[in-house]
C-alpha cells in the first residue's frame, strides 16, 4: 500500500516544458523515421543481410517490402472503422462505465485488427503460419511434450540438419506449447490458428486498463484507451506469436499491480503468485521478456509497495521448477541461442545501422506518437518521481521503464532488424505516454497514429 498521505500535493511539470519537450520529442521521430527508410537506399549498406528476391522492394527498417494495394472494399472498412473509433471513442471513454469501457476496448481491438489485417483477404490471417520457420509445422509434428523438451536445447544449433525452425528455436518451448496445445485441441489450420492469435492478441489493451485503474490512474487509461486501440501495431499484433507474448506479459504485470494493491494480505499473495506464474512463463515463451522486468518493478514502485515481489519470484519459480522437471533449463539454452544468432543473419546485420534503425522501426508499430509522448515524460522527471502516489508518476513510471528496457534491448545487439514485432510487448507501455501530450495534441496525435496504421497495412507486405 502507498506510504504517502492522500492528500499530498500531485507534482506537475511546467506545461510550457511539456510542450517543448513535445514539439522535440516530435521533431526528433520525424528524423529518425526519415534516416531509417532513407539512409540504406543512399548508403553502401544492406541492413537485411539478405539475398535479393526478384519482384521484392524492400523497406528496411521494416521486414517487408512494398506492395501497395489497389483500395477497395475492405480498405475502406478500415477507413471508416479507424474514422469512427477516432470521433466516438476518446470522449465516450472518458465518461462511460468501467466495465464497458474495458469491454469495448477489447470489441473495437478486435475489430480494428481483423478489419487491418483482411485487406488481404483470408490471407492476411493465415500467412504467416504457412510461413518456413513458423510453430505450426513443428507442433504438428509433436508427440511426446516431455521429450521435446528434454532434447530441446541439441536442436538450437544453426544449420544442423535435425535443427528447429527460426522461430521455434529463437524462443523458449513455451511458445512452442502453445501451438502444440491448439493441435491438441483441434485448432490445426493456418487460418484458425491466427484467429485464435488475434482474439487473444486484442485482450492486450484491457490488461493495460486493469493494471492502471489498480494503480489509481484511472483517468489515464480512459485518455490513453484509443491510442492503445487503435495503433499502428495493430497491422502486427493480428498475425504474429508476439502478439500472443504481448497479452501474457500485459496480464501478469496486471496481475502485479492488482497484488501491490490489494486491501488485504490474503488477496495481495495469491495475485503476486498469479502475476509469477504468468510473467515466468512468458519468460519460458520469448527470452526477451526478462525485459519485462523493468516495468514490473515500475508497478511495484509505482505502488510503493514492495510486499508482493518475493511471493511473484516464487510464482515464476514454480514455472522454472515445471520446465526443469522435464529436462528444460532457460540458462542451458541461451548461450547456444546466441551462437545461433551470430550465425545466422543477426550477425551479419550492422548495428552502426540498427542501433537506430530499430528505433525508426518502433516509430512505425507503436506509431510517431510515441516520440513526443515520451519527451513529455522528462520534464520536471526527478521531482514526480520522488514525489507522492499520483496519476502522472504512475504513467511516467511506466513509460520510461518500458523505454529503458527497449534501450537495453537496443544496445545489447541481439536486436537487429523485426522489432517493430520483438518489442511488441512493451508497445502499450509506450503508448501511455500520449496521456502526457497537452491537450491539444492529442486528437491530431490520434489521427497521425490510425493514418500510420492504415497506410502502413495499404503499402507494405510486413511477412509478419
Amino acid at each position: 500500500m502507498s506510504t504517502t498521505t492522500a492528500d499530498a500535493p500531485a507534482v506537475e511539470p511546467d506545461r510550457r516544458a511539456v510542450v517543448r519537450a513535445a514539439r522535440v520529442g516530435a521533431a526528433l521521430a520525424v528524423l529518425v523515421l526519415v534516416l531509417s527508410f532513407v539512409l540504406p537506399h543512399l548508403l553502401p549498406i544492406d541492413p537485411m543481410s539478405r539475398r535479393p528476391v526478384a519482384g521484392e522492394d524492400p523497406v528496411p527498417p521494416l521486414r517487408g517490402y512494398l506492395d501497395v494495394k489497389t483500395p477497395g472494399v475492405a480498405t475502406s472498412r478500415v477507413v471508416l472503422l479507424g474514422l469512427l473509433a477516432f470521433l466516438v471513442l476518446p470522449r465516450w471513454a472518458l465518461r462511460a462505465r468501467w466495465p464497458v469501457l474495458v469491454a469495448v476496448s477489447y470489441a473495437v481491438g478486435l475489430a480494428w485488427l481483423l478489419a487491418l489485417a483482411l485487406v488481404d483477404g483470408s490471407e492476411g490471417i493465415s500467412r504467416v503460419e504457412e510461413m518456413d520457420g513458423e510453430y505450426l509445422d513443428t507442433a504438428r509434428t509433436i508427440t511426446d511434450v516431455p521429450a521435446t523438451l528434454d532434447t530441446f536445447v541439441g536442436g538450437i544449433t544453426y544449420g544442423e540438419p535435425d535443427s528447429w525452425p527460426t522461430h521455434v528455436a529463437g524462443h523458449p518451448p513455451g511458445a512452442l506449447l502453445l501451438f502444440v496445445a491448439l493441435v491438441r485441441i483441434g485448432v490445426t489450420s493456418s487460418l484458425g490458428v491466427g484467429l485464435v492469435i488475434t482474439a487473444v492478441a486484442a485482450a492486450a489493451t484491457p490488461a493495460v486498463l486493469v493494471a492502471l485503474r489498480a494503480l489509481g490512474a484511472e483517468a489515464v487509461a480512459r485518455r490513453a484507451v484509443a491510442f492503445l486501440v487503435l495503433a499502428p501495431a495493430a497491422v502486427l499484433m493480428a498475425v504474429s506469436a508476439d502478439a500472443v507474448f504481448t497479452t501474457v506479459a500485459a496480464w501478469g504485470l496486471a496481475f502485479l499491480a492488482l497484488a501491490a494493491t490489494a486491501a488485504s494480505r490474503r488477496r495481495s499473495v495469491a495475485w503476486a503468485v498469479l502475476a509469477g506464474v504468468v510473467l515466468g512463463y512468458g519468460v519460458f515463451m520469448s527470452y526477451g521478456l526478462v525485459l519485462m522486468g523493468p516495468v514490473a518493478l515500475a508497478i511495484l514502485a509505482a505502488a510503493r509497495s514492495w510486499r508482493p515481489l518475493p511471493w511473484a519470484v516464487g510464482g515464476a519459480l514454480l514455472v522454472v521448477a515445471a520446465f526443469g522437471s522435464v529436462g528444460f533449463f532457460w540458462w542451458e539454452a541461451y548461450g547456444p541461442l546466441q551462437d545461433r544468432y551470430v550465425a545466422g543473419l543477426g550477425g551479419k546485420r550492422p548495428q552502426s545501422y540498427w542501433l537506430w534503425g530499430n528505433l525508426g522501426a518502433l516509430l512505425v508499430s507503436a506509431g510517431p506518437v510515441i516520440g513526443a509522448g515520451i519527451a513529455c515524460a522528462l520534464p520536471g522527471v526527478r521531482a514526480t518521481l520522488r514525489g507522492p502516489v499520483g496519476e502522472r508518476r504512475t504513467t511516467v513510471l511506466l513509460v520510461l521503464s518500458a523505454a529503458a528496457a527497449l534501450l537495453l534491448a537496443d544496445l545489447s545487439g541481439m536486436s537487429k532488424s523485426e522489432v517493430e514485432r520483438i518489442w511488441l510487448p512493451w508497445v502499450p507501455w509506450l503508448l501511455l505516454s500520449a496521456a502526457l501530450l497537452p491537450e491539444r495534441w492529442r486528437r491530431p496525435a490520434l489521427a497521425v497514429q490510425v493514418v500510420t496504421a492504415i497506410v502502413l497495412q495499404q503499402l507494405v507486405f510486413t511477412q509478419w
